[in-house]
């Protein structure tokens, strides 16, 4: 490598060496009251899984997709349900035949009883005046008491036809159940983050098929000294500056300050080395306005976190709330301009 290429390598390492530290130099800093750390944007992220082992027959939502809360975005195969689901409603219609054959057994039943009683009423008044005898009295009574059994059993054959439909009907219900879980739905609006599984897959009981980012619950964790941390009420208004949108700072709400310190052994007590602990502190995005933000809720993003834990100091001017980009509001419709983004936001 020549001496002329050495040089010109050292001097452009110079020259963007003193651009990086003239633009960090030259921004301007925090006044007291507000604390800023890095972070990257977060946001909930819900699993969405199979309730039964199946196989797959289709995944309608891909990587990127915007889902709606209660939204079809798989189908398991039911095919073998379907198969279960028609035999126990077969089962239902032959124990419904078999119980109006048992209640018509049962009237018949009971027309016979009612025949053996009067029969050995007669009988029995006939004994006393002597015009039949005991033994055409006593097979009556055995008449009668054999109808009497056979209205029970009859009567026991309507119950079993009963339980029999309750069964069924018990067992075609959960097959129905089964089925209509094998829809598998979106529980909230959300953006697809990971597609898992594919069609043809044969998954176990609670197989994830996709991982959805939930865009009502972004979020920002920043890491704060204790200096700064022990004064920041929960409620306490931020800012959260992306780097890739950094003239657009999105206003947030402190919900979480951990009350333990992150990065430094919990043995480390003394005053010393106090100063170094620093705390996990929550910027959450408003719930009511996120819709707004979606373009911007990509997670991983890097960015910067700020906290205003005094209420009486003003944001510096890079921190000033600008609204929404305007290329955003045209694409969700949400509003009509950045202005009248930041007056009600």
């Amino acid at each position: 490598m020549s001496r002329k290429v050495i040089l010109t390598a050292v001097v452009i390492v110079a020259v963007v060496g003193g651009a990086a530290a003239w633009f960090y130099l030259s921004k301007p800093g925090l006044p007291e009251g507000i604390a800023g750390g890095n972070g990257r944007l977060e946001g909930k992220q819900v699993d969405i899984a199979t309730k039964y082992q199946g196989r797959i027959a289709e995944v309608l939502a891909d990587e990127g997709d915007t889902v709606e809360a209660g939204q079809v975005v798989a189908k398991m195969d039911v095919e073998p349900l379907e198969a279960q689901l028609r035999n126990a409603q077969a089962k239902i219609r032959e124990a419904q035949d078999n119980l109006r054959t048992a209640q018509a057994d049962v009237g018949v039943k009971k027309a016979e009883l009612d025949y053996a009683n009067k029969q050995y009423k007669r009988s029995k008044e006939l004994v006393v005046r002597g015009a039949v005898s005991e033994q055409e009295r006593d097979v009556d009574l055995a008449r009668a008491d054999m109808s009497r059994a056979a209205l029970v059993g009859s009567q026991a054959q309507v119950v079993a036809s009963r339980s029999a439909i309750d069964a069924a009907t018990a067992e075609a219900e959960r097959l129905q159940a089964e089925i209509k879980d094998s829809l598998l739905r979106a529980p909230i609006r959300g953006r697809v983050q990971n597609r898992l599984a594919e069609p043809g897959e044969v998954l176990p009981a609670g197989g994830k098929v996709l991982a959805l980012v939930d865009l009502t619950d972004v979020y920002m964790y920043v890491f704060l000294p204790e200096t700064a941390a022990g004064r920041i009420p929960l409620g306490a208004e931020g800012r959260i500056v992306l780097d890739a949108y950094p003239e657009y700072p999105i206003r947030t709400t402190v919900t979480f300050v951990s009350p333990s310190a992150q990065f430094t052994p919990k043995q480390v007590e003394t005053a010393e080395e106090r100063h170094n602990l620093s705390f996990r502190v929550k910027l959450q995005l408003n719930k009511d306005r996120l819709r707004q933000y979606e373009p911007f809720v990509k997670v991983g993003i890097p960015g910067m976190g700020y906290v205003r834990y005094e209420n009486n100091v003003q944001w510096p001017s890079f921190l000033e709330f600008k609204g929404v980009p305007q290329q955003f509001n045209s694409e969700t419709g949400s509003a009509s301009g950045s202005t009248g983004v930041a007056g009600s936001n």
